[in-house]
């Protein structure tokens, strides 16, 4: 019992201790005798401090009770029940709404100053420069021991007459002010495709009338037969990422869907006609994309749709005036295939150099770097072998020996014919069949061109061009349509924008020449023609063979035709009296 009472002491003891800190509570007591103990006083130290109330084990770890809490409950300045939790819902709406606002008016600013972004690197690449591709296309034109500055100095000066001596720019082209006035956006209306063979200068041309305007709204870039490589190289032209550096997704802001090569190249078309369009308005020309060697695009599906793709946006462009699209091709397939539904399509064909031009070049050039006079039949004797090729006189004109560099080039055409198509003669194997017809019909249209080039000889009308024959004669004599494109894109024969075959250069029609007078080439030529035949008609034959036929059996095959003309076969199995069959 003592220790009972001295518990319940202690728990009166300490309610009055927290009746004294918060009188309220008195009422809320349920036995009177509280009311009198909460008049004592908590005794005094001799420092004059009262003794702090000590707080019940049992609430430890809470919060102590208040008055001022305690009294602003029961004033209502923290409501409870019904408008307390419409408070709560409506701060954490407010919050939400606000943090979706500043979300969505950063994510819409970085959009927007995005776009604007595009725009802008894109308007650069257009500027007065160069991109990296060009500037190293342009580099050949420099000394390349001089250092990157005085490099880009030469560079961009137009006026540097003697850099042109380091490359083509000693020849005179009757074709350049057509691509100077291309280029510099005088010639509106129309897109371009620049056509020749490898090696006649194309290239050259369309750089050295870039550097005349400093490249001032020309872009340049190079195909690709794959529509991803074509997509990045078209993207570093323009300066455009395709959307691979945008970061909207940390605003919630979805970018532009992954898909096609195609698409990103219609995406990037999409920004640069922005930029054509302010350039318009501003300078009053159009901008030039030039690409060069559309023929490493396949003919193939894949192909066709990426050159129809740029078409399409060529011939809108070139009716606006907003760019012009300059194509740079060495085969006739392209031509063929831009020229079916063209309307704004300008040809511009870009062949060797004519017989005197090329000779008063190599002329001047050796005077001006050798202090060499050379003499006419050393000239004549050059051109005769390796033509009016420009990138030809280019190496033979630096060369300090110009016969024995021609006879080299010679060489090197006559080595390449014969690795690709040769012929193999009466010993082909089966399985080469159809390299063989690629061969067989080269022979054949190269021995035809041989025999032009004498027949005009004979008849006394040979000024030293090269023979010419219709494509459909041409096609004809290789029984096949098709393969012409193959031998045109592997520079043996090319086609002319007026459909006339010809040797590729005058090097190749003197490596035929050559091949065709060879002892007992007409008849190798016919056994590999005879064992052509031979194989085709094999892989037409059925061979039956009949077996397990008795002593003294005999087979019968009787072969009629039917009313209809059809023929029909019979076989029957006729055996002697006695004989056993197996």
């Amino acid at each position: 019992m003592s220790r009972l009472s001295s518990r319940l002491l202690r728990s009166r003891i300490i309610q009055a201790r927290v009746i004294i800190q918060n009188p309220a509570r008195l009422s809320r007591l349920p036995s009177p005798s509280y009311q009198a103990d909460a008049h004592r006083q908590p005794p005094h130290h001799q420092d004059g401090s009262a003794d702090a109330p000590r707080r019940p084990r049992s609430d430890r770890g809470r919060e102590p009770w208040s008055s001022s809490s305690s009294s602003s409950s029961r004033d209502g300045q923290e409501p409870t029940g019904w408008a307390g939790g419409l408070q709560k819902f409506i701060e954490g709406c407010a919050t939400a709404v606000g943090s979706i606002l500043i979300l969505g008016i950063a994510g819409y600013s970085y959009h927007a100053y995005y776009k604007e972004h595009v725009l802008r690197k894109m308007e650069n690449a257009f500027a007065v420069g160069y991109s990296s591709v060009e500037l190293a296309a342009l580099s050949r034109h420099i000394d390349p021991n001089s250092s990157h500055a005085s490099a880009l100095a030469a560079v961009l000066d137009a006026s540097d007459a003697d850099a042109d001596d380091e490359d083509n720019g000693w020849v005179m082209r009757d074709e350049q002010p057509i691509i100077d006035s291309i280029v510099d956006g005088s010639t509106k209306g129309f897109y371009h495709l620049i056509s020749g063979e490898k090696g006649t200068g194309k290239t050259s041309m369309l750089l050295k009338a870039m550097r005349k305007i400093g490249g001032e709204g020309v872009a340049m870039m190079e195909a690709h037969g794959d529509p991803e490589i074509f997509r990045i190289r078209l993207g570093k032209a323009l300066d455009f990422e395709f959307h691979e550096d945008y970061i909207g997704s940390l605003f919630s802001f979805k970018g532009p869907r992954d898909t096609t090569a195609l698409l990103d190249i219609e995406r990037a078309f999409n920004k640069m006609e922005k930029v054509a369009l302010k350039r318009k308005e501003q300078v009053g020309k159009p901008l030039v994309l030039i690409i060069t060697g559309v023929h490493f695009v396949r003919d193939d599906e894949d192909g066709q749709d990426l050159l129809e793709l740029i078409q399409q946006r060529a011939e809108l462009w070139a009716a606006s005036g907003l760019v012009t699209v300059v194509f740079g091709s060495d085969d006739y397939w392209t031509m063929e295939r831009l020229m079916w539904q063209a309307t704004r399509l300008r040809v511009t064909s870009i062949r060797d150099i004519p017989r005197d031009a090329a000779m008063q070049a190599v002329r001047k050039f050796r005077h001006k770097a050798y202090g060499e006079d050379v003499p006419d039949n050393i000239l004549a004797e050059v051109y005769a072998k390796i033509g009016g090729r420009l990138s030809f006189l280019s190496r033979v004109a630096k060369s300090p020996d110009m016969i024995q560099a021609s006879n080299a080039i010679c060489d090197r055409e006559r080595r390449w014919l014969l690795n690709k198509y040769w012929i193999l003669g009466k010993d082909l194997d089966p399985g080469g069949e159809d390299q063989q017809d690629l061969s067989s019909a080269a022979m054949l249209l190269a021995k035809a061109l041989v025999d032009k080039e004498e027949a005009m000889k004979r008849e006394g009308n040979y000024d030293g061009s090269l023979p010419q024959i219709p494509l459909h004669e041409a096609r004809q004599i290789m029984t096949n349509a098709a393969w012409i494109k193959n031998h045109d894109h592997h520079n043996i024969f090319t086609i002319n924008p007026d459909g006339m075959v010809q040797a590729d250069s005058v090097s190749m029609q003197a490596a035929m020449r050559d091949i065709c007078k060879m002892p007992g080439f007409q008849e190798h030529l016919q056994e590999t023609l005879d064992r052509l035949d031979e194989i085709e008609s094999l892989q037409r034959t059925r061979e039956v063979t009949l077996k397990d036929l008795g002593e003294g059996g005999k087979y019968k095959l009787v072969l009629t035709k039917n009313p209809s003309g059809e023929t029909e076969a019979e076989l029957s199995l006729k055996t002697e009296p006695g004989a056993e069959t197996t």
